[in-house]
This record gives structure tokens, sequence and C-alpha cells, in this order.
């Protein structure tokens, strides 16, 4: 049974009706930073109405309006909505009933954050002076209006978050689709819009409020109305073009069938043609020049081969086809920030796509942070041939990108490419590093095209650990090698308590002393100790000393800008100088472990990190099967190389 199922059950069963938890009747659900000049009162459906319904079967007629909160954009986007029936009853499932088992408990399916899902939400409304304070049908006592506006304000954390939100993120939401704007002045001709709807998509034309082009109250302003199709029609003058649109008809609407504002030009089509015009039942006609100069924009959401299904009018388009890539920018691991930052660009998510031929292809990247937006965009390169693994830091400094994206704070950023056949490489970013947030990519195109997430296989590129050149006892060792011995046992050995004593000792500064904690200690001599003993020999102590000299190396030509810190995003090119390639869930799991508040890396640090690497190598290449390339243990076995590790 679905949550819904077993809420609705039990409050049926308990006779109560249902109070959502985590979006209470309370005054931050409504406005969350500012005060309203009213006071809200919260009531339910049977409190509002006298006989209220959840949605009136059979009615195309569209009484929905916007209340105290304006939100104009969102009444659009449900207008759309309501004109693609099989979307609709999708997100508005009409099921649900008010006068039989009542429960107070209503759903509600939502695009959000990569994936649909179901909103639950009671039915207490905010109201001002008993009467329903926002979204609302102002001719029937139908509440889905109100109750999805409810669901979606949930989503968003208050209502007063809805007066900050977009038509395209509207659309996207309630579809499931990726959302794209075009200027009416950047489309060349009628064919170019005709093209627009040969695909799966949803097409709308938008005017703006308070436009000075035409003073006309048919078209109304701060509206989408969607676009059926484009016709040439052959006239005496020569060929003009017709554009079909319609939005719901509101309470007391007439339905007309064509809209003319060059009645001239309407008169060169002929009688036949204008009879099989005006006797469409859904939207009206208008000339394509009359369209160009009443709408300042068309903005589409385009629907993947899946989602498409549920609206019939789509049946018969071009099927855009879709790969999706669910991801996350992580501080230190893929959080590298724009081309600005190019020292860490090669860190952000690395996802290859692969035409076999020409393709127009719509590239969206969606943020998963809602609250607090970061600033988002792409890039694209050409690469010559198809990658196994991440392309390194030089390419990106050597290599100009193809395709930029705008960067802003809006939930999605879309652009469409027409590309060549062969492989391409979409870095998707935040503007600037160490921005945490999950985001979705997904590219559409009308053929089948590869996408995969490219990253690097775990390696072990050189030994970590050094051994000591011959000689080195009666040079630059002869320091240490007393000190050894005196605390060393009478089998000249030592263990972890007295290796911290010595490094103490023995090593020059604090920055290189950072390394002689206690833990650290302990993680050298599981890492070189041979018998179990946990005690290393004076022969590992010199490979030790040499090893340090070689990571402290490594260490400072990664930290140019501070000789004593690393910073977190350097981590991973520094491990693989010093002889690890660490994919990135492995790299993950590393800077949790030994990442500071700070976002840097004592060198300390580096150091446990490196000896914890050698060890874990180590203990998979001594128990793997050389033609498996995989280890089987037993408990015991598993439980020993978990706790050395």
């Amino acid at each position: 049974m679905t949550d819904y199922e077993v809420i609705k059950a039990g409050c049926l069963q308990r006779r109560e009706l249902w109070e959502d938890p985590d979006f209470p009747a309370v005054q931050p659900s409504v406005f969350y930073h500012q005060v309203p000049p009213f006071t809200f009162e919260w009531k339910r459906a049977k409190e509002l109405y006298a006989n209220p319904k959840f949605i009136l079967d059979c009615n195309d007629t569209f009484d929905v309006v916007t209340g105290r909160l304006g939100d104009k954009w969102l009444l659009s986007c449900v207008g759309v909505l309501y004109l693609c029936k099989g979307l609709f009853y999708r997100v508005v499932p009409a099921d649900q009933r008010i006068d039989t088992n009542y429960a107070g408990v209503f759903r509600f399916r939502l695009w959000w954050c990569g994936q649909w899902v179901e909103v639950l939400v009671d039915d207490r409304l905010p109201t001002v002076h008993g009467k329903l304070a926002f979204m609302h049908c102002s001719h029937s006592e139908q509440l889905w209006p109100a109750l999805l506006e409810k669901a979606y304000a949930k989503m968003h954390g208050s209502y007063e978050a809805l007066k900050y939100g977009n038509l395209l993120d509207g659309l996207a939401d309630l579809t499931g689709g990726i959302t794209e704007s075009l200027n009416v002045s950047d489309l060349t001709d009628a064919a170019s819009l005709h093209n627009l709807m040969k695909t799966t998509s949803i097409v709308t034309a938008y005017r703006l409020p308070n436009a000075v082009t035409h003073s006309v109250k048919s078209i109304e302003s701060g509206m989408n109305y969607r676009l059926y199709n484009v016709e040439r029609i052959d006239t005496t003058e020569g060929p003009i073009y017709m554009v079909r649109l319609a939005r719901p008809l509101a309470p007391g609407d007439t339905h007309i069938t064509h809209f003319i504002l060059d009645h001239e030009m309407w008169s060169s089509i002929p009688v036949h043609e204008r009879e099989r015009l005006t006797s469409t039942t859904k939207g009206f006609w208008m000339l394509y020049s009359d369209f160009v100069s009443m709408f300042s924009r068309v903005e589409m959401v385009h629907l993947d081969v899946e989602t498409c299904k549920a609206e019939t009018s789509l049946a018969d388009k071009q099927k855009w086809q879709v790969k999706s890539h669910q991801g996350r920018w992580k501080k230190g691991v893929s959080a590298g920030g724009c081309r600005n930052h190019v020292n860490f660009f090669h860190m952000n998510p690395q996802i290859q796509v692969v035409l076999n031929e020409p393709d127009t292809v719509i590239i969206s990247l969606n943020q998963h942070s809602i609250m607090e937006p970061k600033v988002i965009g792409f890039s694209v390169y050409k690469i010559s041939k198809c990658l196994t693994e991440t392309a390194s830091p030089l390419f990106f400094k050597k290599t100009k990108s193809s395709i930029n994206s705008q960067y802003t704070n809006s939930r999605q950023v879309s652009e469409r490419c027409l590309l060549d056949s062969g492989a391409y490489l979409v870095i998707p970013t935040t503007f600037e590093p160490r921005q945490e947030a999950n985001f979705s990519l997904r590219v559409y195109s009308i053929r089948q095209l590869k996408m995969r997430v490219l990253d690097c296989a775990p390696l072990m590129l050189k030994a970590a650990i050094l051994k000591a050149p011959p000689g080195v006892e009666s040079n630059s060792f002869a320091q240490y090698e007393s000190q050894f011995l005196q605390l060393a046992d009478e089998h000249k050995t030592i263990n972890a308590f007295e290796l911290q004593e010595l490094l103490e000792r023995c090593l020059p500064n604090d920055y290189i002393k950072s390394c002689a904690t206690m833990e650290t200690c302990r993680q050298i001599v599981l890492s070189m100790e041979k018998d179990g003993s946990g005690r290393i020999t004076l022969s590992d102590f010199k490979d030790l000393i040499c090893s340090l000299k070689h990571w402290q190396m490594v260490f400072r030509s990664h930290a140019p800008e501070k000789m004593s810190v690393l910073r977190i995003e350097r981590f991973r090119d520094a491990l693989r100088e010093v002889g690890f390639a660490i994919p990135e869930r492995a790299l993950s799991l590393l800077v949790l472990k030994y990442m500071r508040k700070d976002g840097m890396l004592r060198f300390g640090d580096f150091v446990s990190a490196v000896v914890l690497l050698h060890r874990a190598f180590h203990m998979f290449f001594t128990n793997c099967s050389t033609s498996s390339f995989k280890v089987n243990l037993t408990f015991a076995e598993w439980l020993k190389s978990a706790l050395t590790c």
C-alpha cells in the first residue's frame, strides 16, 4: 500500500481527518519571511462550501483564478496543463472525492528533483474573511486548484516562495519535461515555428503584461496560449501562414474560431479555406504576421518518449529520446566551479555523449537546491575519440569549449545544440568551486545517442612507499639511527608509540611534524609491519623517512598558495602523483575522512591518506585472484581486513 492509502485507511478507521505534520496549518507555512497585512484562518473543504467537489467530471470550463498571492505564472502553467488532459490527470488524480470516504487527505504527483513524487496534503486551506486566499475556482466549488497549489507550496516550503517562481520551472514540475524559451523575434519564419511543433513538445506563446503592440481584450496578456499547428495557405496574393492556438475557456467566454488584425490578408484566403479554418472546435486561428506582433516569447516543454504517451495530441509527433544522469557536486570531489577556475575545472562531473550522426539535441541541467539555489551552467567540448576515463586537467587548459550555456541561479539551464556526429564531453558545474548540490543532467535527441559518466578505475600507478637507496646509512640517515636504537627493543624494532616519539625528535619543523600524531603513527605501523607484531624495523624506518621527504615535495608542489596546507580540490591530483588513481566514490570517503573544517589538508592528513591507500591496495592484491581480479574472504578474514584499514 502507498502512504496515501495507509493514511486514508487509518483515518477512516479512526473516524478522524488527517493533519499534515510536514506542512502544518500555521503562519510560517503561508508567509515565512514577510508579515502579511491580514490574518489567515485555516478551513477545511466542508467549512468552505456546502457541496464541495474535488473535481467535476467532463468540465471544459476553466474558472481558476489567482488570489492574494498573485502567482499568475502558476495559473498560466495550470491552464496549459488543463489543455493537455492526459498530462493533467497524471498530476491531479481524478479518483479522489470529498462526498464519500472523506479523510481530509489528498494526493498529487509532481516532478521533483529528477523523479516523480507523490505529494500528500490535508484540506486545511488558508482563508481571509472566510474566502480562499489563494488560487481557487471562481464559479464552482471544485477544490483541486487550491489543493494543487498547496502541494506545490509544500514542496517549496511556503506559499510565499511561490511569489518568486516562473512558468518554465512550473511546466517542468507539472509535466516532467525540460523547458526552453525563445524570443519570437528569433524565429526566422513560420517554418521555424512549425519545426518546433514536429516533436513531442508542448509549445506555448506568451504575451507580456501591458504589451503595447495591440490593445485587444481577446488575447490576454501575462498568460500562455498553447500552439497546435502552423499551416500554409495558398491565396491570390501568394502563400501565407496561419497559426492555431488556444487557452482554456473561462466561464462566460464565447469560443472564437479566428482572430484577425490584418483583414485584407484574411480576405485574400479562398472562401473554402476560410470555412475549413473556422470550423475548428479547438482553439482559434490567426495570421502568422499577427502572431509575431502580438506575442513576445515562445515557451516550450519537451517530453520524452515515455512521458508523452499520456498526451494523445502528441501521438503522431517525432519522439524525443532521453538520456539522463543524477549526480552531485561535492566539495573536494566534484565541485570544481566554472571555467574561470582553470586549476579545478577538471574535477567537475564529466559526461561523455556520442552521436552516430548529426542531430539537434537539447541539454538540460537541473539543480535540486530549491531553497538556496546555486548559480549553475555547463560547457560542451568536442573530443577526437571516445574516452575510457576522465579527461586530464591539461585537456581543459589547452582545449576551447564548443558550447557554453548561460550561468544563472535558475532551477534549470538548457541549451539547444546542433551537433555533428562524434564524441563530446558535457561538464555541468556551479559557478564557484566548493558549492554542494544535487543535480540532474538530461540530454534530449531525436536519434538515439550514447551517454556515460566518466571516472577512473582504482589503480596503483607506482609504489607509494619508497625504498631507501643504498648508502643512506653513512649519509643523511646517520642522525636518525642512534635515536631509533635508543627507543628500540632487543630485536631493534619500535611500535607506534615509540615511532611517535622518534618522529617528534627527528622531524625538523612543525609543518612536517604534523604527521607525528598517534593515529597517523598507528596507520604507518599497520602499513609497514610484516608479521602482525605491530612493530617496524630500522630498515622500515629508513623507507619511511625517504617516503616522507618525497610526499613532502608532492604536497608542496600542489600547495602553492600556502606551503603548510593543501586545498582539498588538489587532493586527488596529489594522490595521483604519489601513485594512486582514485575513483570518485573512494575519493568521497577520503575527503570525508581527512578534510578539515576549513576545506584544507595538513601534511599529516595527507600522509595518513597515503599509507591507508597503500595498505588497502596491498591487502587487495595479496588476496585477489589473478584470473578474476576479485577477492573471496571468509567473515573472519574480511573482519581482519576491515579493522586493519
